[in-house]
């Protein structure tokens, strides 16, 4: 460990160096390190590195900075609490993530550094509260062109943030519901879909949610339908989301939404979730059940809700 340690200080050095060529290859053995040698991360982080490698996502080096996100995400693995505690880490990040000259896998780093950082719960505050940060996940959600590991990376950065409630209105006004359900509609992968419909389930649970789903709500009456032959999970997100815009939307909205879905399969969708789906799924399965007067549709629904009420 000893050893270690010091190889981690004497790498750390370097990246102080006025010579390039000693940064860059300093850094590209620390990515590798705090890659392959968990133990090692921890001592990079106490040895100074993270102030250093955060200045380095402003080099205009694309190399660089794909070597400097991708050993920010490494340390955040165990790091999380140095990565938080220095100045300027999560402007850095942000650059990294909004920068036309950033290469598309130091983008994808950056997201998959900030969904790390959101695992802890006290930071979710802190990093939903950088609009900036935020807007460019959206902004990458949004992007036709971006590549798939990128928006992917983005989606989950997304989720870990609006895990946070306060969050969720804030997500909704730079845009994100259209960008979300664009990549619904037009991404067929089932990853991207469960993603992205994971997000929308979470930030339609605030009362700004209301208008913003509302030409939306067709979308998800579709990813109930068995026909669409959505994933079980899509369909607890769906689910889930329509319950949340019930609950904290205006009063006529489950009346809405049951209107729409009248004569439709989509009820057979919620069903199939009640039945199937996770414990979580199953009990808002029947929790949306019974806000839309389910048993009033079909009287197999009065059996489901009845064995589920005993």
């Amino acid at each position: 460990m000893e050893v270690k340690r010091r190889t981690a200080k004497t790498l750390v050095k370097k990246l102080s160096s006025v010579s390039e060529q000693t940064r860059t290859e300093a850094l590209c053995e620390l990515r590798l390190i705090s890659k392959h040698d968990p133990e090692s991360r921890p001592l990079i982080a106490d040895a100074g590195a993270v102030p250093y490698i955060a200045e380095t996502l402003y080099s205009p080096s694309p190399v660089s900075q794909e070597n400097a996100t991708a050993t920010l995400l490494n340390l955040s693995i165990s790091s999380r609490e140095c990565l938080m505690s220095t100045r300027g880490l999560l402007d850095a990040l942000s650059h990294a993530l909004r920068s036309e000259s950033s290469p598309p896998a130091a983008r994808s780093a950056a997201a998959a550094t900030i969904y790390s950082l959101v695992a802890v719960d006290d930071y979710r505050s802190i990093i939903g509260s950088k609009r900036d940060i935020v807007y460019a996940l959206v902004d990458i959600v949004r992007d036709p062109h971006a590549p798939p590991r990128t928006v992917k990376d983005a989606l989950k950065a997304l989720f870990g943030i609006s895990l946070y409630p306060m969050n969720r209105a804030t997500v909704i006004e730079l845009g994100a519901v259209p960008a979300l359900f664009s990549v619904v509609v037009k991404d067929g992968r089932v990853g991207f879909v469960e993603d992205a419909t994971a997000v929308i389930a979470q930030v339609a649970g605030c009362e700004e949610a209301g208008d913003a789903f509302r030409d939306y709500v067709g979308v998800l009456v579709d990813l109930l339908d068995p026909a669409t032959g959505s994933s079980l999970r899509t369909k607890e997100n769906a689910v889930s989301t329509m319950l949340n815009l019930i609950q904290c939307g205006r009063e006529d909205f489950g009346n809405g939404v049951r209107e729409m879905m009248m004569g439709l399969s989509a009820f057979d969708g919620i069903e199939d979730v009640a039945q199937y789906g996770t414990s979580k799924g199953k009990n808002k399965a029947i929790e949306l059940l019974k806000s839309l007067d389910a048993w009033t549709v079909d009287s197999r629904f009065e059996s489901l809700l009845s064995s589920h009420s005993s």
